[in-house]
């Protein structure tokens, strides 16, 4: 694991007490740093290291913590290493750096974030309705949103839906097959 503690040390080098790095395993590092740092951090892993890649960009709800978790993956085509760069945000007040002008792709990863979580980047730019249309409930992939409650609501009440069923009912009437134990409870 030559090539994670040479990179590991180019980013101590640079940053200080500003990050916390280990090596999670062959080939991955992760860098902890916070929201005031991350933009800094992404622009040397892409200007200075070669990590030229933005493969993803994740969101974790640690709603027993009141965080986010915001996951910022990296990669370089030259060492062949992911960088998992990773920075916590209040769940309270959800705002976080705009990347988009580091990797133009980032935008869309930030809009799907912002749709389905919550958070608001600064200055991020493109239509507040992403992938959902005309939603007027909580972001759908928080944990305090009540997905059975949502689906109850939505999909068996309304009108044109009265012969809905649900998908285990539809399979189980055409094969012959019991529905599971643990999943009558969700039918109706």
């Amino acid at each position: 694991m030559e090539k994670e503690n040479i990179l590991i040390e180019q980013i101590k080098q640079k940053f200080g007490d500003k990050v916390e790095l280990k090596i999670q395993r062959n080939k991955r590092v992760i860098a902890k740093t916070n929201k005031d740092t991350i933009e800094q951090l992404l622009l040397y892993e892409k200007e200075k290291l070669g990590y030229i890649h933005l493969a993803h960009i994740s969101c974790v709800d640690w709603i027993e913590d009141n965080k986010f978790e915001l996951v910022y993956i990296t990669w370089s085509p030259k060492d062949k290493i992911n960088i998992l760069n990773k920075i916590y945000i209040n769940r309270d007040n959800p705002v976080a750096p705009n990347i988009d002008y580091i990797w133009r792709q980032a935008n869309t990863y930030e809009r799907e974030i912002r749709e389905m979580f919550g958070i608001e980047f600064d200055g991020l730019v493109g239509e507040r309705e992403f992938i959902l249309e005309d939603w007027k409930d909580i972001p759908p992939m928080r944990k305090d949103f009540d997905t059975l409650s949502y689906v109850k609501r939505t999909y068996f009440t309304r009108p044109g839906r009265e012969d809905a069923q649900d998908v285990r009912e539809t399979i189980a009437n055409r094969t012959g097959e019991e529905i599971p134990e643990f999943a009558k409870k969700y039918t109706r």
